[in-house]
């Protein structure tokens, strides 16, 4: 018995110990080579341009979710004027600029998972993404299915240590999406338990059908001028996206780019992820702890309602706070500081003065009641004293009677004394006592 359960309990107890592990891996997702060329295979032979909005769009599912229902209830929008029907969206720019694209959008929300997972992986690591869209690339050119044609110009640029291909419309003010089967396009699959899917619009008729069997078809073109202002950067050491500013400023008339430079590099902004979580603990730590500080910040301050009202009386009022602001750097804030310290400054004095002056009030007339008090009782006493000499000045006579009858009286003891000295030394008890 204690062999069989020691022989069952080591592998329990090794199976418990990597409990911990398993749940820290698969808190922590991170997408494998084979996973990568999977995810990318449907949209690898795309435009750089638009493989570029559409890398930059994955990082917001939530927003991209919208977008695929308003191209549905909107199935005539294409092109510039459907971005520009989007304005007054709260969505990612990078989200806006795809409805220009309903194909794209309807081949996006058959396949939300794969959304999210390709924005995760961009996200986590963009030059991985970025080389496995190469190898595809490389794959797909090899096979003879990757070609210039009157749809798109493929440019093959051969660099120090690889091989970089480009893909741009031949006309940029017309874009043809491609479309292709994935297990035919790139030869024979290279990772057989991670076959790649592939997206056939609805409604293309059947020598579209024969083109995407043979290699790649092409629909219809879409006409545009701004609505792409993405591209790709590529390279070892880049592996990212970077932004056409005048493009960018063009379409997007709510959310313009401050920048001197006619490109710059794209920036994930998480307040646009709509708390989507993230798939991997780095861009856990660089975004969402950002994203819930300012989370905070808004429920400390209201969400921003009492600010946005406050900015609206000061623009009724034709103050400008930011104007103001500006006024009081340099030498104008310097004496505008100084005046309100002097006028601060004489306030406290002026306030100090009328304290002292308060004080020296009170004290006089608390001093003047004291001697008050004490001069009244003074001359109560005063008036106590005069009265008690003066209280029989007007009995002159009667004192005078008073006076005569007690010298009477001391001359009669006076002869009593003498008469009794003359009769004997001692008087009898007889003599002494009255009947």
């Amino acid at each position: 018995m204690k062999k069989l359960f020691a022989i069952f309990a080591n592998p329990l107890l090794a199976a418990l110990l990597c409990v911990p592990l398993g749940m820290a891996l698969a808190d922590d997702k991170t997408f494998s080579e084979a996973e990568l060329d999977q995810m990318m295979a449907p949209i690898a032979l795309y435009p750089d341009s638009l493989l570029s909005q559409i890398l930059m769009a994955c990082t917001y599912p939530a927003d991209v979710n919208d977008a695929v229902k308003w191209s549905k209830d909107n199935p005539k929008q294409e092109g510039d004027a459907a971005v520009k029907a989007v304005q007054d969206k709260s969505w990612d720019p990078s989200v806006m600029s795809l409805v220009a694209f309903p194909q794209v959008l309807a081949m996006m929300g058959e396949q939300p998972d794969w959304v999210q997972n390709v924005g995760d992986a961009f996200l986590a690591n963009s030059e991985a993404v970025m080389d496995s869209v190469q190898k595809l690339r490389n794959k797909a050119k090899d096979e003879g299915n990757l070609k210039t044609t009157k749809q798109q110009k493929v440019i093959v640029e051969e660099q120090a240590t690889e091989t970089v291909i480009i893909i741009e419309p031949a006309n940029p003010q017309v874009v043809y999406v491609p479309v292709y089967n994935t297990t035919v396009v790139y030869g024979t699959w290279w990772w057989p338990h991670y076959r790649p899917w592939y997206y056939y619009p609805p409604g293309y008729g059947y020598g579209f059908g024969s083109a995407v069997m043979r290699g790649i078809g092409f629909g219809i073109g879409i006409g545009i001028t701004n609505a792409l202002w993405g591209n790709c950067n590529w390279g070892r050491g880049h592996g990212n996206v970077n932004i056409n500013v005048n493009k960018y400023n063009n379409i997007n008339v709510n959310n313009k780019i401050n920048s001197n430079n006619r490109n710059t590099n794209w920036k994930h902004n998480s307040n646009n992820r709509r708390g989507v979580p993230y798939a991997d603990s780095k861009n856990r730590k660089q975004f969402e702890n950002k994203r819930g500080g300012a989370e905070q910040r808004k429920d400390y301050r209201g969400r921003d309602a009492q600010r946005d009202q406050a900015r609206a009386t000061l623009n009724k009022r034709a103050v400008n706070p930011a104007k103001g602001r500006e006024q009081l750097k340099g030498s104008g804030g310097e004496k505008a500081r100084s005046s309100v310290n002097k006028a601060n400054r004489d306030v406290a004095q002026n306030r100090l003065g009328n304290n002292q002056g308060s004080n020296s009030f009170k004290k006089a007339a608390t001093g003047q009641a004291r001697d008050t008090r004490q001069s009244g009782n003074y001359t109560n006493q005063s008036n106590r004293s005069r009265d008690n000499a003066l209280r029989d000045a007007g009995k002159a006579g009667k004192t005078r009677q008073d006076i005569n009858r007690g010298n009477s009286s001391n001359r009669s003891m006076q002869n009593r004394s003498s008469a009794s000295r003359s009769g004997g030394g001692r008087r009898s008890g007889g003599g002494g006592r009255r009947r």
